[in-house]
Protein backbone atom coordinates (compact mmCIF):
# COMPACT_ATOMS: atom_id res chain seq x y z
CA UNK A 1 0.00 0.00 0.00
CA UNK A 2 1.33 3.44 -0.95
CA UNK A 3 1.99 5.78 1.97
CA UNK A 4 -0.69 8.39 2.59
CA UNK A 5 0.20 11.88 1.40
CA UNK A 6 0.70 14.58 4.00
CA UNK A 7 -1.99 17.24 4.29
CA UNK A 8 -1.85 20.91 5.21
CA UNK A 9 -4.09 22.48 7.90
CA UNK A 10 -6.29 23.78 5.05
CA UNK A 11 -6.82 20.40 3.37
CA UNK A 12 -10.48 20.05 4.44
CA UNK A 13 -11.26 23.49 3.00
CA UNK A 14 -9.65 22.56 -0.33
CA UNK A 15 -11.71 19.36 -0.50
CA UNK A 16 -14.92 21.18 0.44
CA UNK A 17 -14.30 23.71 -2.35
CA UNK A 18 -13.72 21.05 -5.01
CA UNK A 19 -10.05 21.72 -5.59
CA UNK A 20 -8.30 19.39 -7.99
CA UNK A 21 -5.78 17.71 -5.72
CA UNK A 22 -2.49 16.13 -6.65
CA UNK A 23 0.69 14.82 -5.10
CA UNK A 24 3.47 17.35 -4.65
CA UNK A 25 6.60 16.15 -2.86
CA UNK A 26 4.54 13.71 -0.81
CA UNK A 27 1.82 16.25 0.01
CA UNK A 28 -1.77 16.24 -1.25
CA UNK A 29 -2.00 19.79 -2.55
CA UNK A 30 -4.56 21.85 -4.49
CA UNK A 31 -3.48 22.14 -8.14
CA UNK A 32 -6.41 24.34 -9.17
CA UNK A 33 -9.94 25.29 -8.25
CA UNK A 34 -13.15 25.34 -10.29
CA UNK A 35 -12.34 28.61 -12.10
CA UNK A 36 -9.20 27.04 -13.57
CA UNK A 37 -5.51 27.79 -14.01
CA UNK A 38 -5.89 30.62 -16.52
CA UNK A 39 -8.32 32.48 -14.24
CA UNK A 40 -6.08 32.02 -11.20
CA UNK A 41 -2.98 33.09 -13.14
CA UNK A 42 -4.73 36.22 -14.39
CA UNK A 43 -6.00 37.03 -10.89
CA UNK A 44 -2.42 37.15 -9.59
CA UNK A 45 -1.13 39.19 -12.54
CA UNK A 46 -3.95 41.76 -12.34
CA UNK A 47 -5.40 41.64 -8.83
CA UNK A 48 -4.59 39.26 -5.96
CA UNK A 49 -4.42 35.54 -5.34
CA UNK A 50 -3.68 33.45 -2.26
CA UNK A 51 -1.87 30.11 -2.24
CA UNK A 52 -1.62 27.47 0.46
CA UNK A 53 2.09 26.63 0.48
CA UNK A 54 2.14 25.01 3.90
CA UNK A 55 3.93 22.00 2.42
CA UNK A 56 7.13 24.03 2.56
CA UNK A 57 9.40 23.32 5.50
CA UNK A 58 9.94 25.71 8.41
CA UNK A 59 13.00 25.66 10.68
CA UNK A 60 13.84 27.91 13.60
CA UNK A 61 17.46 28.59 14.51
CA UNK A 62 18.29 30.14 17.89
CA UNK A 63 21.72 31.25 19.09
CA UNK A 64 24.57 33.32 17.67
CA UNK A 65 26.90 30.30 17.60
CA UNK A 66 24.34 28.30 15.62
CA UNK A 67 23.97 31.13 13.11
CA UNK A 68 27.75 31.35 12.78
CA UNK A 69 28.10 27.61 12.19
CA UNK A 70 25.28 27.49 9.61
CA UNK A 71 27.00 30.38 7.86
CA UNK A 72 29.85 27.98 7.06
CA UNK A 73 27.44 25.83 5.07
CA UNK A 74 25.01 28.15 3.20
CA UNK A 75 26.17 30.24 0.24
CA UNK A 76 25.06 33.71 1.35
CA UNK A 77 26.53 35.54 4.32
CA UNK A 78 24.08 35.13 7.19
CA UNK A 79 26.02 37.59 9.33
CA UNK A 80 25.12 40.36 6.87
CA UNK A 81 21.41 39.91 7.59
CA UNK A 82 19.89 42.64 9.74
CA UNK A 83 16.84 42.01 11.90
CA UNK A 84 13.79 41.99 9.64
CA UNK A 85 15.67 41.14 6.46
CA UNK A 86 15.10 38.10 4.22
CA UNK A 87 17.86 36.38 2.26
CA UNK A 88 17.70 33.96 -0.66
CA UNK A 89 20.45 31.41 -0.21
CA UNK A 90 21.55 27.98 -1.41
CA UNK A 91 22.71 24.78 0.19
CA UNK A 92 25.20 23.08 -2.12
CA UNK A 93 27.01 19.76 -2.09
CA UNK A 94 30.80 19.53 -2.32
CA UNK A 95 30.59 19.31 -6.13
CA UNK A 96 28.72 22.63 -6.16
CA UNK A 97 25.31 21.19 -7.08
CA UNK A 98 22.25 22.70 -5.44
CA UNK A 99 20.82 20.53 -2.66
CA UNK A 100 18.12 23.17 -2.07
CA UNK A 101 17.35 26.85 -2.35
CA UNK A 102 15.73 28.46 0.65
CA UNK A 103 14.71 31.72 2.26
CA UNK A 104 16.24 32.84 5.56
CA UNK A 105 14.71 35.58 7.71
CA UNK A 106 16.43 37.19 10.67
CA UNK A 107 13.51 37.73 13.02
CA UNK A 108 15.65 38.68 16.03
CA UNK A 109 19.30 39.22 16.83
CA UNK A 110 19.89 35.54 17.55
CA UNK A 111 16.95 33.95 15.75
CA UNK A 112 16.44 32.87 12.15
CA UNK A 113 13.52 31.29 10.31
CA UNK A 114 14.49 29.06 7.36
CA UNK A 115 12.03 27.88 4.70
CA UNK A 116 13.31 24.98 2.55
CA UNK A 117 11.43 23.28 -0.27
CA UNK A 118 8.94 20.58 0.65
CA UNK A 119 10.72 17.72 -1.09
CA UNK A 120 14.09 18.62 0.44
CA UNK A 121 13.07 19.40 4.01
CA UNK A 122 14.41 16.17 5.53
CA UNK A 123 17.72 16.38 3.66
CA UNK A 124 18.27 20.04 4.50
CA UNK A 125 17.46 19.31 8.14
CA UNK A 126 20.01 16.51 8.21
CA UNK A 127 22.77 18.65 6.70
CA UNK A 128 22.13 21.65 8.93
CA UNK A 129 21.86 19.53 12.06
CA UNK A 130 25.18 17.88 11.26
CA UNK A 131 26.79 21.30 10.83
CA UNK A 132 26.01 22.32 14.42
CA UNK A 133 28.00 21.39 17.48
CA UNK A 134 25.87 20.15 20.42
CA UNK A 135 26.28 23.37 22.40
CA UNK A 136 25.95 25.83 19.50
CA UNK A 137 22.25 26.57 19.94
CA UNK A 138 18.94 25.21 18.79
CA UNK A 139 17.75 24.02 15.37
CA UNK A 140 14.01 23.32 15.60
CA UNK A 141 11.67 21.87 13.01
CA UNK A 142 8.45 23.87 13.45
CA UNK A 143 6.89 22.89 10.13
CA UNK A 144 4.11 20.80 11.66
CA UNK A 145 3.01 23.79 13.73
CA UNK A 146 3.24 26.34 10.91
CA UNK A 147 1.09 27.13 7.87
CA UNK A 148 2.36 29.35 5.06
CA UNK A 149 -0.01 31.45 2.95
CA UNK A 150 1.30 33.31 -0.10
CA UNK A 151 -0.71 36.46 -0.92
CA UNK A 152 0.40 37.65 -4.36
CA UNK A 153 -0.56 40.28 -6.91
CA UNK A 154 -0.60 44.05 -7.50
CA UNK A 155 -3.58 44.47 -5.17
CA UNK A 156 -2.10 42.33 -2.39
CA UNK A 157 -1.23 45.35 -0.19
CA UNK A 158 -4.85 46.54 -0.06
CA UNK A 159 -6.09 42.97 0.43
CA UNK A 160 -3.75 42.53 3.40
CA UNK A 161 -4.80 45.89 4.81
CA UNK A 162 -8.48 44.88 4.65
CA UNK A 163 -7.56 41.57 6.29
CA UNK A 164 -6.05 43.45 9.23
CA UNK A 165 -2.34 43.43 8.35
CA UNK A 166 -0.03 46.41 7.78
CA UNK A 167 1.44 45.88 4.28
CA UNK A 168 4.13 48.57 4.62
CA UNK A 169 7.24 46.45 4.18
CA UNK A 170 10.24 46.76 1.89
CA UNK A 171 10.86 43.91 -0.55
CA UNK A 172 12.63 40.97 1.15
CA UNK A 173 11.83 42.14 4.64
CA UNK A 174 9.57 40.83 7.38
CA UNK A 175 8.02 41.65 10.73
CA UNK A 176 6.24 39.70 13.43
CA UNK A 177 2.64 40.59 14.16
CA UNK A 178 1.80 38.65 17.29
CA UNK A 179 2.45 35.01 16.41
CA UNK A 180 2.35 35.66 12.65
CA UNK A 181 5.41 36.47 10.56
CA UNK A 182 4.50 38.75 7.65
CA UNK A 183 7.14 38.62 4.92
CA UNK A 184 7.33 40.70 1.74
CA UNK A 185 8.44 38.07 -0.74
CA UNK A 186 7.03 35.57 -3.20
CA UNK A 187 7.45 33.36 -6.24
CA UNK A 188 5.29 35.11 -8.83
CA UNK A 189 7.15 38.32 -9.67
CA UNK A 190 4.26 40.44 -8.42
CA UNK A 191 4.00 42.44 -5.23
CA UNK A 192 3.53 39.72 -2.69
CA UNK A 193 3.60 38.56 0.89
CA UNK A 194 4.00 35.28 2.69
CA UNK A 195 2.28 34.79 6.03
CA UNK A 196 3.79 32.23 8.41
CA UNK A 197 0.86 31.43 10.66
CA UNK A 198 0.37 29.05 13.61
CA UNK A 199 -1.31 25.97 12.13
CA UNK A 200 -4.37 26.30 14.38
CA UNK A 201 -5.01 29.81 13.03
CA UNK A 202 -4.48 28.98 9.34
CA UNK A 203 -8.15 28.65 8.37
CA UNK A 204 -9.13 31.90 10.08
CA UNK A 205 -6.37 33.85 8.30
CA UNK A 206 -7.03 32.10 4.96
CA UNK A 207 -10.74 33.02 5.11
CA UNK A 208 -9.99 36.61 6.13
CA UNK A 209 -7.66 37.06 3.13
CA UNK A 210 -10.24 35.60 0.75
CA UNK A 211 -12.97 37.80 2.25
CA UNK A 212 -10.66 40.78 1.67
CA UNK A 213 -10.55 40.05 -2.08
CA UNK A 214 -7.94 37.36 -2.78
CA UNK A 215 -8.68 34.56 -5.26
CA UNK A 216 -7.79 31.04 -4.03
CA UNK A 217 -5.08 29.67 -6.34
CA UNK A 218 -3.44 26.27 -6.76
CA UNK A 219 0.08 25.12 -7.49
CA UNK A 220 -0.54 24.87 -11.25
CA UNK A 221 -0.95 28.65 -11.51
CA UNK A 222 2.01 29.12 -9.19
CA UNK A 223 4.08 27.15 -11.71
CA UNK A 224 2.97 29.17 -14.76
CA UNK A 225 3.57 32.41 -12.86
CA UNK A 226 7.07 31.50 -11.71
CA UNK A 227 8.02 30.16 -15.16
CA UNK A 228 6.99 33.45 -16.77
CA UNK A 229 9.42 35.14 -14.38
CA UNK A 230 12.21 32.63 -15.05
CA UNK A 231 12.35 31.60 -11.39
CA UNK A 232 13.99 28.17 -11.03
CA UNK A 233 12.24 25.22 -9.43
CA UNK A 234 14.36 22.82 -7.43
CA UNK A 235 14.19 19.33 -8.83
CA UNK A 236 13.86 20.64 -12.38
CA UNK A 237 15.94 23.76 -13.11
CA UNK A 238 18.30 23.39 -10.17
CA UNK A 239 19.31 19.99 -8.81
CA UNK A 240 22.27 18.38 -7.03
CA UNK A 241 23.81 18.12 -10.51
CA UNK A 242 23.18 21.77 -11.43
CA UNK A 243 25.29 24.50 -9.84
CA UNK A 244 24.47 28.14 -9.11
CA UNK A 245 26.94 29.13 -11.84
CA UNK A 246 25.04 27.04 -14.40
CA UNK A 247 21.69 28.35 -13.19
CA UNK A 248 22.60 32.05 -13.23
CA UNK A 249 22.39 32.20 -9.44
CA UNK A 250 25.93 33.43 -8.75
CA UNK A 251 24.32 36.50 -7.14
CA UNK A 252 23.07 34.15 -4.38
CA UNK A 253 26.65 33.26 -3.45
CA UNK A 254 28.85 35.39 -1.18
CA UNK A 255 32.08 34.57 -2.97
CA UNK A 256 34.27 36.33 -0.44
CA UNK A 257 33.10 34.14 2.45
CA UNK A 258 35.85 32.02 3.96
CA UNK A 259 33.84 28.85 3.52
CA UNK A 260 30.55 27.34 2.44
CA UNK A 261 29.66 23.91 1.12
CA UNK A 262 30.93 23.50 -2.43
CA UNK A 263 33.03 26.67 -2.49
CA UNK A 264 36.13 25.10 -4.06
CA UNK A 265 34.23 23.44 -6.92
CA UNK A 266 32.09 26.51 -7.54
CA UNK A 267 35.04 28.89 -7.55
CA UNK A 268 36.77 26.70 -10.12
CA UNK A 269 33.66 26.51 -12.30
CA UNK A 270 33.14 30.24 -12.03
CA UNK A 271 36.68 30.84 -13.28
CA UNK A 272 36.56 28.28 -16.10
CA UNK A 273 32.93 28.72 -17.11
CA UNK A 274 30.15 26.10 -16.93
CA UNK A 275 29.46 23.47 -19.58
CA UNK A 276 25.73 24.23 -19.42
CA UNK A 277 23.79 27.39 -18.74
CA UNK A 278 20.14 27.95 -17.81
CA UNK A 279 18.44 30.11 -20.43
CA UNK A 280 14.95 31.14 -21.42
CA UNK A 281 13.38 29.66 -24.55
CA UNK A 282 10.55 31.54 -26.28
CA UNK A 283 8.64 29.53 -28.86
CA UNK A 284 7.94 31.36 -32.12
CA UNK A 285 5.69 28.57 -33.42
CA UNK A 286 2.72 26.87 -31.81
CA UNK A 287 3.61 24.29 -29.19
CA UNK A 288 3.97 23.66 -25.46
CA UNK A 289 7.45 22.64 -24.26
CA UNK A 290 7.78 20.16 -21.41
CA UNK A 291 10.71 19.05 -19.21
CA UNK A 292 13.10 16.66 -20.93
CA UNK A 293 12.44 17.83 -24.49
CA UNK A 294 15.56 18.32 -26.60
CA UNK A 295 16.76 21.73 -27.77
CA UNK A 296 18.43 21.44 -31.18
CA UNK A 297 20.27 23.49 -33.78
CA UNK A 298 20.37 21.94 -37.25
CA UNK A 299 19.32 18.59 -35.82
CA UNK A 300 22.07 18.48 -33.18
CA UNK A 301 21.17 18.45 -29.48
CA UNK A 302 22.38 21.58 -27.67
CA UNK A 303 20.34 21.30 -24.49
CA UNK A 304 17.24 20.10 -22.67
CA UNK A 305 14.09 21.78 -21.38
CA UNK A 306 13.98 21.81 -17.58
CA UNK A 307 10.66 23.67 -17.15
CA UNK A 308 8.12 24.37 -19.86
CA UNK A 309 4.56 25.63 -20.10
CA UNK A 310 2.07 27.69 -22.04
CA UNK A 311 2.34 31.33 -20.95
CA UNK A 312 -1.17 32.65 -20.17
CA UNK A 313 0.14 36.21 -20.35
CA UNK A 314 1.93 35.92 -23.71
CA UNK A 315 -0.21 33.22 -25.30
CA UNK A 316 2.84 31.23 -26.43
CA UNK A 317 5.01 28.38 -25.18
CA UNK A 318 7.93 29.27 -22.92
CA UNK A 319 10.63 27.23 -21.22
CA UNK A 320 13.73 27.23 -19.11
CA UNK A 321 16.46 25.00 -20.49
CA UNK A 322 20.02 23.98 -19.73
CA UNK A 323 21.86 24.64 -22.99
CA UNK A 324 25.36 24.82 -24.43
CA UNK A 325 26.90 28.08 -23.17
CA UNK A 326 28.02 29.01 -26.70
CA UNK A 327 24.38 29.76 -27.54
CA UNK A 328 23.98 33.51 -27.30
CA UNK A 329 20.80 35.45 -26.62
CA UNK A 330 18.80 35.64 -29.80
CA UNK A 331 20.03 32.28 -31.09
CA UNK A 332 17.43 30.43 -33.17
CA UNK A 333 16.76 26.86 -32.02
CA UNK A 334 14.15 24.12 -32.30
CA UNK A 335 12.36 22.38 -29.47
CA UNK A 336 11.57 18.74 -30.24
CA UNK A 337 7.87 18.41 -29.45
CA UNK A 338 6.18 15.13 -30.39
CA UNK A 339 8.66 14.34 -33.10
CA UNK A 340 8.80 17.74 -34.78
CA UNK A 341 11.11 20.68 -34.39
CA UNK A 342 9.26 23.79 -33.18
CA UNK A 343 11.03 27.11 -33.81
CA UNK A 344 12.15 29.04 -30.75
CA UNK A 345 14.59 31.72 -29.62
CA UNK A 346 17.06 31.82 -26.74
CA UNK A 347 16.12 34.73 -24.46
CA UNK A 348 16.90 36.13 -21.03
CA UNK A 349 14.05 35.76 -18.53
CA UNK A 350 11.76 37.17 -17.29
CA UNK A 351 9.39 36.52 -20.16
CA UNK A 352 6.89 39.12 -18.88
CA UNK A 353 7.08 42.42 -17.05
CA UNK A 354 5.47 42.07 -13.65
CA UNK A 355 4.28 44.88 -11.41
CA UNK A 356 6.96 46.76 -9.44
CA UNK A 357 7.78 44.94 -6.22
Amino acid sequence: MAPQSAQTPLHAWHVEHNAKLGDFAGWEMPLQYKAGVLHEHQAVRTSCGVFDVSHMGTFQVIGSAAIEQLNRVLTKDLTALRVGQIQYTLLCNEAGGVVDDLLVTRVAGQELILVPNAGNTAQVWSVLQAALTPTAGALLDIGADTAILAVQGPKSPEVLRRAGFDPQLAYMSARRVGEILVARSGYTGEVGYELLVPAQDALEVWLSVIAAGAEPCGLAARDTLRTEMGYPLHGQDITPDVTPVMAGLSWAVSWDKDEFAGKSALSQQRAQGPDRRLRGVLLTQKGVPRPGMAIQVDGIDVGRVTSGTFSPTLGVGIALALVDPVLELGAQVQVQIRGRGVAAEIVAPPFVTASPR
